[in-house]
């Protein structure tokens, strides 16, 4: 089995956290995004995971590509590096990954967690992961033949076709077929709204004879954008509570209180404060007097004399709250 996960979007509407930080290296509950998503996949196979190809943009630098290099490694594969460097669509992302593609392939986007208990089936021609949604017309869909098979992908329908979208998580059994899907698009300048798309080569692929089964989440977590990044945060927490070691012995707590689930890294620092419910101090974060709940605090930064909620502090940030001189009279409401 190879992976591949393209995460070459520089993540725009993640700004300012994505100016020094490749989106899918974020932290969320203590580990970047990329990291748990492929450790949520490894957790899904059946067989050995060989290579994990990361499709990314060349202005990531060393530094990112040794780190998720380390991932694969970590997680007993070859880690492989391949740079996308336009935006040319979901296809053309894909097929950076060259002679990965071969073989059995599953294939994530990397702004995408989700919580799941499947396991793969390797004999199917391919799956397409979706989840129920409320409004399907802003998602792309699958729709379901009487077998239980999808007979065709629709595009953010405008009539209801399936509640059934697409998250960007598929496995494909012959992955070499899979490639020369994808550069046909290219060769022939198959494109939508200017990018080429792998629902077009699924499309040519479903009417060739290759059957499309769907696997249903239980939920699927977005990293889109901070609010986002945050809940998402607060779930993963609350999904690994049980199975993970989220306060770090090295942590220092004095005069505090902790309320769980919160991930508290390496060499945290929390006095005179209450942390809690849902939130993920990184490494070396100094909390004093201060009132933090489910927001996200990123590695080796301070926060004094503060009240946070909803929130997201890059890394090395220095954030402080003046105490207030008060003089308030009988019967007032200040807010």
């Amino acid at each position: 089995m190879n992976i591949i996960i393209p995460m070459a979007g520089m993540g725009k509407r993640m700004r300012p956290h994505t100016l020094t930080t490749a989106k899918p290296l974020l932290p969320v509950a203590g580990k970047p995004i990329v990291q748990r998503l492929v450790e949520d996949i490894i957790a899904t196979c059946n067989e050995k995971v060989e290579e994990i190809a990361f499709i990314i943009n060349p202005a990531f630098g060393k530094d990112v590509e040794n780190h998720l290099c380390a991932v694969a490694a970590e997680l007993g594969a070859k880690g492989k590096i391949c740079y996308q460097e336009q935006p040319l669509g979901t296809a053309h992302a894909i097929l950076c990954a060259g002679d990965t593609l071969k073989g059995n392939v599953f294939i994530a986007f990397a702004d995408t967690l989700f919580k799941a208990t499947f396991s793969i089936d390797t004999e199917k021609d391919a799956i397409v992961w979706t989840q129920k949604v409320e409004d399907p017309s802003a998602f792309g869909v699958v729709k379901l033949n009487e077998a239980n098979e999808i007979e065709a992908f629709v595009e953010k329908p405008k009539d209801f076709v399936s509640d059934l979208a697409i998250i960007g998580v598929y496995y494909f059994r012959d992955g070499d077929r899979l490639q020369k899907e994808l550069q046909r698009l290219l060769d022939n300048d198959i494109k939508l709204k200017g990018e080429y798309q792998i629902t077009d080569a699924m499309e040519h692929m479903l009417k060739n004879g290759v059957r499309f089964y769907t696997g249903q989440v239980e939920e699927w977590l977005d990293c889109g954008n901070k609010d986002a990044t945050v809940y998402t945060n607060s779930r993963i927490l609350d999904i690994k509570k049980d199975t993970e070691q989220l306060v770090s012995a090295s942590a220092t707590i004095t005069n505090s209180v902790i309320i769980p689930p919160c991930f508290i890294g390496e060499g945290v620092e929390v006095s005179n404060s209450v942390i809690g419910p849902l939130v993920s101090l990184e490494k070396g974060v100094k909390v004093h007097d201060s009132r933090i709940t489910n927001s996200i605090v990123q590695s080796d930064s301070i926060v004094k004399n503060a009240c946070i909620d909803n929130s997201m502090l890059g890394k090395s940030v220095i954030y402080k709250e003046k105490p207030s001189e008060l003089s308030i009279g009988d019967f007032s409401t200040q807010q």
